[in-house]
Parts: structure tokens; sequence; C-alpha cells
């Protein structure tokens, strides 16, 4: 994530990166490469030798995600403007047990790069406290080169234990939720996108996660993450070393995949603890305000909290159960204590195919709700009272933060089995929190392609 000059440790991580649920697999199965599809790829087989490599169990990736966002209207600053972020992520992933014999075993190594400017934080947001989400979810965590991933993957038990081993981020395998909207607050896991201990991808560390299949609907996971900051430095995107830890991350969760009406659906419920000390978010050493006394702030030994994510497809057209309308929610809750936002929710819905004569096309709509911690507010407040300033236009005032909704509507056209643009109009309600700055109206494209 970008560090932005003058904000707290917390809000400097606030800015980062559905489909059908029909095409879900049942998590007990043992490991193979996907089956590989020549029409998926802009360059196609090579001539045979991307077959030829897949069946002897090497299956290799390159993929881009553009996106463009414009301020139509509203934001902080009325300039009209685009700016476009975008990011390449290459890999490959390699079946073991055709190549070493290792069975039920995988391995993945995935490198990304990520370039470009985001409106959100040029154009519509104070820039004495920004905004609580971003409207191109491609942005941040460092416009750099990085190893993304780089793990071992071995299942035990005819697939009924499964651990994986390496460099990789939580939103992996916890909290997961698709990426297909601009917008961050309806992009992957949300839990990442307001825990300063939790590095979304493209940002790895050190990890074990270890799942283990209860039954076919439903299994429950546990993880170890090295919270390392330095990985998020510019010029660490290829860290090996592990200096500068400062703890670890520990999410669980039990993800139940039922099927409801011959409905496909997936619901998650997770916690997490994350093992570095935090700041108090208002009290020093003695419990007393810190905007007052200017001592340290009270040091916390840890901080926790929770999410749910649920997706449930309701509808098919004709019986074609890869189209028809899901619906999604998203929800977490923070630590009150040391935490910036203590809750979020989304809510929203996907219809897949949603025309006879554009079978793969998709429409998707989603609302999110950031609320800002009440202790951020009280402090605020207070430096404001201190500094004897109560004009919101005055350089040296601390805003007053709330609440930021986000709203988005996309079509994806999909062009082809490679290609899929989704042009979006994206609202923003008080962005940054603060009704001092004007709701703005952005538009957007997003294109996803594999080459």
């Amino acid at each position: 994530m970008k560090k932005v000059k003058g904000k707290s440790l917390n809000q400097r991580h606030l800015i980062g990166g559905l489909s059908v649920l029909g095409a879900l697999t049942m998590s007990g199965s043992v490991f193979a490469l996907e089956p590989f599809n020549a029409n998926e790829h802009m360059t196609g087989d090579w001539g045979g030798l991307r077959q030829e490599l897949h069946d002897k169990g090497y299956d290799f990736s390159l993929e881009y995600v553009g996106e463009m966002g414009a301020n139509v209207k509203g934001g902080y600053n009325h300039d009209k403007t685009a700016r476009y972020s975008d990011q390449f992520a290459i890999g490959t992933n390699i079946d073991l047990e055709k190549v070493f014999g290792l069975k039920d075993a995988e391995f993945k190594l995935a490198i990304t790069e990520r370039s470009g400017n985001n409106i959100s934080n040029d154009r519509l947001g104070d820039p004495r406290i920004g905004t609580l989400s971003s409207s191109q979810e491609v942005w941040g965590r460092g416009q750099t080169w990085r190893l993304t991933q780089m793990w071992v993957k071995q299942k035990y038990f005819d697939g009924a234990l499964d651990i994986k081993l390496g460099r990789m981020g939580e939103g992996e395998d916890f909290g997961s939720f698709p990426c297909d909207f601009q917008n961050l607050t309806f992009c992957g896991t949300q839990a990442a996108n307001y825990v300063n201990t939790w590095y979304n991808w493209p940002v790895s560390q050190w990890a074990v996660r270890v799942k283990y299949n209860i039954t076919p609907e439903v299994f429950a996971q546990v993880g170890v993450y090295e919270q390392n900051p330095s990985y998020l430095e510019t010029g660490n995107g290829f860290k090996l070393s592990g200096s500068g830890a400062k703890g670890t991350l520990v999410p669980v969760e039990v993800v139940w995949s039922p099927t409801v009406n011959d409905y496909a659906g997936e619901y998650r419920l997770g916690w997490y603890y994350s093992s570095p000390s935090a700041n108090d978010l208002k009290d020093d050493v003695n419990g007393q305000p810190q905007a007052l006394t200017g001592n340290d702030f009270k040091s916390h030994g840890s901080k926790h909290g929770w999410w749910v994510v649920a997706q449930q497809q309701l509808t098919s057209v004709g019986g074609d159960k890869s189209r028809g309308m899901s619906v999604f929610f998203n929800a977490t809750v923070h630590d009150k204590a040391t935490n910036f936002v203590d809750n979020f929710q989304n809510v929203g819905l996907v219809f897949k195919g949603p025309f006879d004569a554009r079978p793969k096309d998709d429409i998707g709509v989603g609302v999110s709700r950031i609320h800002v911690n009440e202790a951020v507010r009280d402090r605020a407040r207070l430096v404001n009272e201190l500094n004897g300033i109560e004009d919101y236009d005055n350089p040296g005032y601390l805003p007053i933060q709330h609440t930021e909704y986000n709203s988005e509507i996309y079509y994806g056209v999909h062009v082809t089995d490679w290609l899929t643009v989704r042009p979006n109009v994206q609202y923003v309600m008080h962005p940054g929190g603060t009704d001092h700055v004007d709701n703005a109206l952005v538009a957007g494209i997003k294109l996803q392609t594999k080459f």
C-alpha cells in the first residue's frame, strides 16, 4: 500500500487487490491441473507445445488487469481527469505427481508487477485523510514487482487433509471472494483492507495453512502467517530473509458449501488473531487522552477481529446453471481499541448470462459501508479543540471521519474467452468518511485478459 504523508499507521494501510457459484468444485478433491483450453489464452496453444507441457504437469500463465477511473462529478478536487492502473501476473503451476512422483502435490509460483495511479488518491479524497477505499482495486501495496506466490501444497488421506507451505497471502484461502468489481470494497478478502497487519495480494509472506475436509460440504482451516511490514517496502518485493518480522497473524475459518434448492452456495465464518503489539487509538500509557498529554500511546499486546462471507446462487436460465443470479454479503468486525475501521459490510448481486444472445456476459451491483472507529473521531475533535481550529478549510484542521459508502454497477462484456471488459459506474458517498467532501461519481473500465 502507498504510504501517504501525514497519515497515521492505520490510515496508511486502508487503501490497497461474484462469479456464478455453480462452477465451484468440491474442496475435498485431490489435486489436478485444470483442463487446458487454448481458447482461454490470447496466444493459443503455441503450436501444440502448451497442451504437451500441460499433459506433463506444467501449466504457465500470464494475466493482465487494467483499470481506468475518471471523476465525472464531485470529490475533493473537481478538476476532471482520469487515472489508469494495471497489473501483470506471470506464473506457473506444476503437478508434482506427474513431474516428480509426489502424490497429490503441487507447486505454485507467481510474480506480479503493478503500476499507474489512482483516482481516489488524486481527486476523490481530502489529502489530509484520503479515502477509506479505492475506485481502482488493482492499485496499491506498492507499484512494483513482487514475489506473490511461491508455495508447495500436499494432500493426504485422499484429499481430506490439505497442507500448504511457503510464500503466500492470507486472502488466497481465508475470507476469499472474487474480484470482478473494480471498487475495492467488492474485491477480494475484505478483512485485509482494514487490518494493517493482514497483507493481501500481491504481498506475500512466509506461512503455513492447514485445511481439513470434515464432510464433502464443510471444511475447517487454520493458518500462521509471518507479519513483516518490511515486505511492503518497494525495494523488498523479492525479500526472502524474514528480517523485520514483528510477529504472526493467525486466521481460523470454517467454510460450508451447501446446495440450496439445487443451487450452489458458499458460507465462510472466520476469526483472526494478530500477535504484534498495536497502539491504542486515543489513550496514552497512563490511560489519559494522548492528544492532551503528548505521551506515547498505550500499547496493546495484540489485536483481533472476525468476518463472514456469504455467496449463494438463486436462479438459472433455462436449466443452465452457468447462467443465473447470485447474491453476496461480506462483513468484518475489528478490535475497537486499536483498529481505525471498526466494522464493514457489503451486499450485492451478480447475474451471469442475462441475455440469450450474450450467455457469458455478466452484470454486477453492490453497495458497501465502511465505518470509522469512534475513538478516532474523539481524538480528532480533541486535537482541533486544543489547536483552537473549527474551520474545516484551515490546513491545520483534522477532519472528523464517520462512514464512507461505495456503490458500483458494472456490465461485463465477454469479448472472447481470454478477454472480458467491464465498464462500470461508481458512486462514493462521503469520501474519507466526511460530509465536507462532495459525493463523487466515477466512471470506470476494467479489463481482464490471459495471454
